[in-house]
C-alpha cells in the first residue's frame, strides 16, 4: 500500500506540472493508478507458449530416461560382478573341483528353501490375483509351453532337458534384477513380489515335477504314483513352499530368531548361484545327463538363440498383447507387466540342470545371453510405455 500510494501522488504532480505549463494531454481520459515498475515489467511480458514448454518437457524426459537406464545398469552391475568372481575363482582353481557341485547343492537343499519358506510365510497368498497378473501368467505360460514343445520338435530333447529348456524360456528372474528395477523405473516393487509369489507356488512345481519325472524314467526307476505323491517330501523347494503355504494360511507369527535365521541364511541363495553359475564358464565340461555330447555347437547356439528370442521378445510381447488390447490395463500397470516380463532367465534354471545331473550348457549359456539381450528390451520397454510417452 505504501508504495502504491507514492505512484499515486507521484502522478498527481507530475500532471500539475504540466497543467502549469500549458500542455494539455492529448487524448485525456479516466486516471488509473499506475501499478509499481515490477509489476508493470511483469505484466509486460508474454505468458509462456508451449513452444516454451516443448524443451523443459523433453529435458524432463530425457532425464527420465537417464534414470531408468542407471537403474538398469545398477541392476545388472551385482549379476555381473559376482558371475566374473566366480569366474577368475574357478580359473584359479581356489575351492577345488568339486567347487562347482557343492555349492550347487548348497543352494538347492539350504539356502533357497530357507528364502522361499520366508519368503512364502509372510506373504499374502492372494496378492497375485488380478488383471495385471493375468497378463503376466499369460505371457509365461504360452512362452513356457513352446520351449517345452520346440525343445523336442527342433532339438530332440526328451522330458527333462525339455522343462529346462521351459524354463530357460519363461522363468523370469524376478528376486535379485526385479526387484532394483522395478524399485527404480516402476517406482515400487509390489508387483514383482507377487512374481516372485507366482514363480514360486505355481510354475516350480510344475517344472520340478517334470524334471522329477524325466530323470525318474531316464534312470530306469520308473514313475509310479506313489513316486509322484513323495516328490514335494524329496524336492526341498517345494517343501518349504508348502510349509510357508502352511504358515501363512493360518496367520502364524514366527520367532523373531527363527525368521532372521532363515533370512540370513537366505541372502546366501543368490549371491552363491551366480558364484556357481561363474565356475562353469571355466570351459570345463559342462554337466551332462541325458543329452549326448555328440551336440554340434552351432545345434546348441540355435538352441540357445531360440530360448532367448522367447525370453526376451516373445513374452514380453505376448505380455503386452494381453495386458493392452485385450485387458486394456492402465498405463503403469502395462508397464510393470511388460518390464517385468522382458527380465531375463533366472540361474534357478542352471541350478536346477545342474542338480538334475542334466546338461547345464543350454541353462548355464540362455542365463548369459538373456541378461545381456534383456538391456535392450528393458531398455525399450521402459522407454516406449514410459511415463514420457
Amino acid at each position: 500500500m505504501h508504495a502504491f500510494g507514492q505512484g499515486r501522488y507521484a502522478h498527481r504532480l507530475t500532471g500539475s506540472r504540466i497543467r502549469a505549463a500549458g500542455v494539455l494531454p492529448l487524448r485525456p481520459g479516466p486516471r488509473r493508478p499506475s501499478a509499481p515498475r515490477a509489476r508493470s515489467a511483469a505484466a509486460a511480458r508474454p505468458p509462456p507458449t508451449r513452444a516454451c514448454t516443448t524443451p523443459l518437457r523433453e529435458a524432463q524426459a530425457r532425464t527420465r530416461i537417464m534414470a531408468a537406464m542407471h537403474a538398469l545398469l545398477s541392476g545388472f552391475a551385482p549379476i555381473w560382478t559376482l558371475t566374473g568372481i566366480g569366474y577368475v575363482v574357478g580359473r584359479s582353481g581356489l575351492l577345488g573341483e568339486q567347487a562347482e557341485a557343492v555349492l550347487g547343492r548348497f543352494v538347492f537343499h539350504v539356502a533357497m528353501p530357507a528364502a522361499l519358506f520366508v519368503m512364502v510365510s509372510g506373504a499374502r497368498l492372494d496378492a497375485f490375483a488380478n488383471s495385471s497378473m493375468v497378463a503376466f501368467a499369460a505371457g509365461t505360460a504360452l512362452v513356457s509351453a513352446l520351449g517345452f514343445v520346440l525343445a523336442r520338435r527342433l532339438f530332440g530333447r526328451k522330458t527333462a532337458d525339455q522343462a529346462i529348456s521351459s524354463m530357460a524360456s519363461g522363468y523370469v528372474n524376478s528376486a535379485n534384477l526385479g526387484i532394483p528395477v522395478a524399485v527404480q523405473v516402476l517406482g515400487d516393487a509390489s508387483f514383482v513380489a507377487q512374481i516372485i509369489l507366482f514363480q514360486v507356488l505355481l510354475v516350480s512345481p510344475v517344472i520340478l515335477t517334470l524334471l522329477d519325472t524325466g530323470t525318474g524314467a531316464v534312470s530306469g526307476k520308473g514313475v509310479t504314483f506313489r513316486r509322484m505323491l513323495t516328490m514335494p517330501v524329496r524336492n526341498p523347494i517345494i517343501m518349504a513352499s508348502m510349509f510357508g503355504v502352511a504358515v501363512s494360511a493360518i496367520g502364524l507369527r514366527l520367532p523373531t530368531t527363527v525368521t532372521h535365521s532363515c533370512d540370513l541364511l537366505g541372502a546366501a541363495a543368490v549371491p552363491t548361484a551366480l558364484i556357481t553359475l561363474g565356475l562353469s564358464l571355466n570351459g570345463r565340461p559342462a554337466a551332462t545327463g541325458a543329452r549326448s555330447e555328440s551336440v554340434a555347437d552351432s545345434g546348441e547356439r540355435a538352441e540357445v538363440g531360440v530360448a532367448v528370442v522367447l525370453k526376451t521378445l516373445v513374452q514380453p510381447l505376448i505380455a503386452f498383447l494381453v495386458g493392452g488390447p485385450l485387458l486394456r490395463l492402465p498405463d503403469h500397470q502395462l508397464l510393470a507387466v511388460v518390464v517385468c516380463s522382458a527380465l531375463p532367465t533366472a540361474q534357478n534354471a542352471f541350478i536346477y540342470a545342474r542338480q538334475y545331473g542334466l546338461d547345464t550348457r543350454l541353462a548355464r549359456n540362455s542365463v548369459v545371453a538373456s541378461t545381456v539381450a534383456s538391456m535392450a528390451t528393458l531398455s525399450f520397454a521402459a522407454w516406449a510405455l514410459g511415463p514420457s510417452h
